[in-house]
């Protein structure tokens, strides 16, 4: 996700397969924040807090306008863990995904020790009563033999169990976890999630687990290889019998209009006639003794109306700088790697790997291209608006090009230091701490401050023009 226009291509692959929530591993992004991309997905994101670290793990949750939606809350933990809640058609069950990127089988034990801790203190924290999914990269290989784990795993998974493999497993166990992807019966490509750099060893280490309480909720846990992002993973995907809720946001603000059309003579004056006919209505139905709540509300509406009908309502228009070029290039990449897959001869998929990294090669040259033209158009309208003196568009052009994303608001805690994700509990904790912050008990002994005995001489004329003018 840090290689520039890799976003775009993972939203494009999400929108093909229509996913709804589509959680990211190795992301390489620093701090936590949220994205907005340009064709509406939003991206949740957590990597390391520490502003010069190195652009390494990461975890993320993209949303389709869909689940969006339906989001309750979200919360990141590090630069390997990231939690969201969602509201689903189920009264009073929510459900919540933890999205991972674990350590790998030649990492030191402290640092799985760690890892598992922190994600066995997040599940301490969720109900039973809840969907509750852990999906991500753990690196394990959890294999086809489930003896003792008959309850966690079923008996279709790939390899044999190695050391990451029994401790997802025990930890799948402890919080009544199953594993997807042991017990739907695929084939042997279906099932494989990492292929190793010499394309030939294959494993399947990505992992998808629900709530053993929501088991037959899952329809079906499998491997989308036709999926192309330049990955050495391939897409895992679920299918659940489960549908997610829209939550009741607050009443949206004030309608927003398309003004910036009344520069052009010609609507300006069409607006005009349009809005004094209106008017003219409005005066032949009113009388003297009409109320001026009434005249206002009229006033109002003609307005509104004319507003839509002549200038049509705001549109909020996102640029999206990747060139047509590029995406043939895109999709003669993806084109590349169905070749890779069809093959079957050892030589035939490393003659049809090596076009395939050609094409790669091809495809990050034009997007480094366009991601260049893009930055100098901007470059080019932010001098214009500072020309002509539009503070706006400068503003906003000059924030795109600093890249500074809007962080999370940090998650409120009730008084026992607990994380708050629901919305009603959220309103009330604010409650709480307002009504104890401007209701204290005056102080039992007030400071004694003492007048001042020098007036301070302070100028209360209107300021002059050379005044304004200097300032």
């Amino acid at each position: 996700m840090y290689e520039a226009g890799k976003a775009a291509q993972v939203s494009a692959e999400m929108r093909r397969y229509n996913i709804a929530l589509l959680g990211l591993s190795e992301t390489r992004w620093l701090q936590a924040g949220q994205k907005r991309l340009a064709s509406g997905e939003l991206v949740l994101y957590s990597g390391h807090e520490e502003e010069n670290a190195v652009h390494m793990e990461g975890v993320a949750i993209m949303l389709s306008r869909t689940a969006q939606k339906a989001l309750i809350g979200w919360e990141a933990h590090g630069s390997r863990i990231i939690t969201a809640s969602f509201k689903t058609m189920k009264k009073n069950i929510k459900m919540n995904v933890i999205q991972c990127y674990a350590p790998t089988n030649d990492h030191d034990d402290k640092d799985k020790d760690q890892f598992y801790n922190q994600l066995q203190a997040i599940l301490d924290k969720l109900k039973d009563r809840e969907v509750n999914i852990l999906m991500g990269d753990f690196n394990a290989k959890v294999g086809s033999d489930n003896r003792g784990y008959e309850e966690v795993m079923g008996q279709h998974a790939l390899g044999e169990m190695n050391e990451n493999g029994e401790r997802f497993a025990d930890l799948c166990g402890l919080n009544d976890l199953v594993i997807g992807g042991s017990i739907f019966a695929h084939k042997r490509i279906h099932k494989a999630t990492w292929v190793s750099p010499d394309h030939i060893t294959e494993n399947q280490i990505d992992h998808f687990c629900i709530t053993k309480k929501f088991r037959r909720s899952l329809i079906d846990v499998r491997v989308r290889r036709g999926a192309d992002a330049a990955s050495d993973h391939h897409l895992l995907t679920a299918r659940l019998k489960l549908r997610l809720k829209r939550m009741d946001r607050q009443a949206a603000g004030r309608a927003k209009y398309n003004i910036t059309l009344l520069k052009d003579q010609t609507i300006q004056e069409a607006f005009t006639m349009t809005l004094r006919n209106r008017f003219e209505v409005l005066q032949e139905l009113t009388t003297n003794d009409a109320d001026a709540h009434d005249l206002w509300k009229g006033t109002k509406e003609a307005l509104k109306e004319t507003c839509q009908e002549v200038l049509g309502p705001k549109k909020n228009q996102h640029k999206d700088w990747i060139s047509v070029d590029t995406l043939r290039k895109i999709q003669a990449r993806r084109l590349k790697k169905e070749a890779v897959n069809v093959k079957r001869t050892r030589a035939s998929k490393a003659a049809a790997q090596a076009e395939y990294a050609e094409a790669h090669t091809e495809v990050k040259r034009s997007i480094k291209k366009d991601k260049r033209h893009y930055i100098d158009s901007l470059a080019q309208e932010a001098e214009e608006a500072a020309y002509y003196g539009n503070m706006k568009d400068l503003y906003m052009i000059t924030k795109k090009l600093a890249g500074k994303y809007s962080r999370p608001e940090r998650p409120v805690k009730d008084k026992q230091g607990q994380n708050i994700t629901d919305s009603e509990q959220l309103l009330e904790r604010w409650a709480e701490h307002f009504e104890e912050l401007l209701n204290r008990p005056a102080p039992e002994n007030p400071p004694d401050i003492a007048e001042t005995e020098i007036d301070i001489d302070i100028d209360c004329d209107p300021p002059t023009r050379e005044e304004i003018i200097h300032a």
